[in-house]
């Protein structure tokens, strides 16, 4: 099995949403679908990093750890910008904007938000 992470829901299908969105933009897309769960890999192969967005197995809200974070490596600026977009665009909340952020490095481009159910994300590209 590939390294995974999880994010919990506290709506599944407006979480499915946002992720089906937002990850589109970057190339990755949905490889398998359970009652309340969703698995998401690059080009939706199920192979390398996986990323699962779940009900909570002991039914109390999901809430966001904090100092948590997802970080999605993207392409380009434009694929930032679209996976930022499209976030917002599907119930996601601003955290940053896009754009340059030279303490990371001279080309480290990105965007910070959060998802539906609150988990932080960054989607980040790095010349």
């Amino acid at each position: 099995m590939s390294a995974y992470a999880t994010v919990g829901a506290l709506d599944h299908d407006k979480s499915v949403r946002f992720y089906d969105a937002a990850l589109t933009t970057i190339g990755w897309d949905a490889h398998a679908t359970y009652p309340g769960w969703r698995g998401y890999s690059l080009g939706g192969s199920g192979q390398g990093f996986v990323l699962w967005v779940c009900e909570p197995f002991n039914s109390e809200p999901a809430v966001p750890g904090n100092g948590t974070m997802i970080g999605f490596m993207a392409k380009s600026h434009a694929e930032v910008d679209a996976f930022y977009d499209a976030a917002l665009k599907n119930g996601g909340s601003d955290e940053a904007a896009p754009g340059p952020r030279p303490q990371y490095g001279p080309d480290w481009y990105s965007a910070y938000l959060r998802d539906p159910a609150g988990n932080k994300l960054a989607i980040v590209f790095n010349g």
